[in-house]
């Protein structure tokens, strides 16, 4: 009888100190999923201290090797004693940057994402001080831009396509394979309307009609984030990219100034922002690199505040494009320092400085010396931890490794993809009615062309899962029915590289052999399918002055008009 008694007092105490934990009275009311996330957030926003507040309105990309052994796998030691406070956010936890080579082996797989991201939310949520769990974004522009994810069609395809609900589909599939890997947030749709199409990152964009742009940035945040709030399990929150006037710079050159007046403004590059916050609740807000007028957009008090938070009473959070709050110093030189910068920034209503962890670094000492007033840090970081809770990053902070490789490029998301690759041919004349093609009447199809071999998907690309070149998919289709035969013709590049900072054309006496070859090929074919035009290189982002993308004319480049 001892012995029974003693064990049955032993296990009522170990169910008592078991449940502890979890009484209502014990746990921190922004733990408490049933309350509001006002309350949860001016609960979480009274116990941080300076220091913790002013990690979340920063980020980590650069610096991610000092977080990762020589691998790129996390190391929470390291975590930990360079991030005592936490941090607000992780740029591309899918890339090794800094790590690997861009182009050859940069992008992790949908497992390994998956359960690197586990990793770092573990360490955050389990070993700082309050467990906020960290906001990781990816690019999304036409796909997640990682190994094996679905890429569909260009933004500037899409926008051929005038097909919303097929939109909105595009982004949902996007949106599922970012949150399956584990992150939250993604930098997309760009909803620049786009004037000038020499600028490289015309592509990138829907176009030059703010109706059109509009249209179709209202059905892409609608398939990241849904239609209700917070988001379901299978969602990211949406930036709108790049607030504004980016898609008509001075010369077409990238991050120019914009000579653009109110009116023009209003017209033309409010609209689909405006539409995007308004119908669709937009999440987030990217500033644009580029200044109008003389001020840059992430020092712009009027764009930031008096239209974006006052006029359309957007309530979400503000994100800096990468590395910009720094150039308000060093490229528009409007700041004396990164301590200007950081006040300007702050006072313009940028919240959260990206991709890493410099000018902000700032905020503690700028506010102990009295030229920073908390109460503009407190505004930021309520923000982005109303995102974060509006995100469900408190309750569904990981991903799910298993999933991420079953559902990633399935035969749902390359259906979709195929679609909208249908749907987005544009058809400029059609001769004597050439097309469509009769295969009865073809014995021999020369295919030719600088890019009929290759699979080009332009910027904010990976390798997905599967890719069908022209030629291959003019092959598969003929099968033995027609002789298919195949001359390259041309060399656009060296390199298709969109990362390469040197961009080195073709040999144009080499070219010139090659163009012999083609003719020489297609002499004798019932038709000839000529396959030319850009690649990742000849037009693109040109983030920096050393990485060209934009272009002084539309004119095909490296002999194929020779071709």
């Amino acid at each position: 009888m001892k012995m029974r008694f003693l064990a049955f007092v032993f296990f009522t105490l170990m169910v008592g100190f078991a449940a502890s934990p979890i009484n209502a009275q014990d746990m921190p009311l922004y733990k408490d999923a049933t309350q509001s996330i006002d309350a949860r957030v001016d609960d979480l926003l009274a116990r941080m201290t300076l220091a913790e507040k002013a990690a979340q309105m920063m980020c980590l990309w650069d610096s991610k090797p000092q977080i990762m052994d020589e691998n790129a796998a996390f190391v929470a030691e390291k975590a930990s004693a360079l991030l005592p406070d936490g941090i607000g956010c992780l740029a591309r936890p899918s890339d090794r940057w800094g790590q690997a080579t861009p182009g050859v082996d940069l992008y992790r797989g949908p497992r390994e994402t998956a359960e690197l991201i586990n990793s770092i939310q573990r360490w955050a949520i389990e070993e700082t001080r309050l467990g906020i769990p960290i906001l990781m974004h990816e690019e999304g522009l036409h796909g997640m831009q990682s190994k094996d994810a679905t890429h569909f069609p260009q933004a500037i395809a899409l926008a051929g396509t005038w097909d919303v609900d097929l939109i909105e589909r595009i982004y949902t599939i996007v949106a599922r394979e970012i949150r399956v890997r584990g992150a939250h947030h993604v930098l997309s749709p760009v909803v620049d309307v786009a004037r000038d199409p020499r600028w490289g990152r015309f592509e990138e964009t829907y176009g030059e009609d703010p109706y059109l742009v509009s249209r179709i940035g209202v059905a892409a945040v609608q398939g990241f984030q849904g239609r209700t709030m917070p988001l379901a399990q299978d969602r990211v929150l949406a930036t709108l990219k790049h607030m504004t006037g980016h898609g008509q710079p001075e010369s077409g050159t990238n991050v120019g100034p914009a000579q653009i007046a109110e009116r023009t403004l209003r017209e033309m590059f409010f609209p689909p922002f405006k539409a995007a916050i308004q119908e669709a609740n937009a999440a987030s807000v990217m500033a644009s690199y580029n200044e109008i007028d003389g001020v840059p957009s992430h020092a712009n008090t009027w764009l930031l505040g008096d239209v974006l938070r006052g006029e359309w009473a957007f309530d979400g959070f503000v994100v800096a494009d990468y590395f910009a709050i720094a150039e308000l110093e060093r490229r528009h030189h409007v700041a004396a320092d990164k301590a200007d910068a950081a006040l300007q920034a702050i006072a313009a209503g940028v919240d959260i400085e990206l991709p890493d962890w410099d000018v902000y670094r700032l905020i503690p000492e700028l506010v102990e010396s009295g030229r920073l007033d908390l109460a503009r840090v407190d505004q930021a970081v309520r923000r982005l931890l109303h995102g974060k809770f509006l995100a469900g990053l408190f309750e569904h902070p990981y991903g799910d490794p298993d999933a991420a490789e079953a559902l990633t490029g399935n035969d749902e998301a390359r259906a979709v993809a195929l679609e909208a690759a249908r749907k987005a041919i544009t058809l400029l004349k059609n001769d004597g009615d050439m097309l469509p093609l009769n295969l009865d009447n073809l014995g021999r199809i020369a295919v030719v062309g600088p890019n009929a071999a290759e699979t080009i998907l332009g910027g904010y690309s990976d390798v997905p899962k599967q890719t069908v070149s022209i030629l291959d998919g003019i092959r598969a289709y003929v099968g033995d029915r027609a002789e298919v035969v195949h001359a390259q013709g041309v060399v656009l590049t060296e390199s298709r590289s969109w990362w390469a900072d040197e961009v080195v054309l073709g040999d144009p006496d080499e070219n010139r052999t090659r163009i012999a070859e083609a003719v020489e090929t297609t002499r004798g074919s019932d038709v000839a399918i000529v396959v030319v035009g850009d690649n990742e290189q000849t037009s693109r982002e040109a983030w920096a002055e050393g990485h060209p993308g934009d272009r002084t004319s539309l004119t095909l480049l490296a002999q194929q008009d020779d071709l």
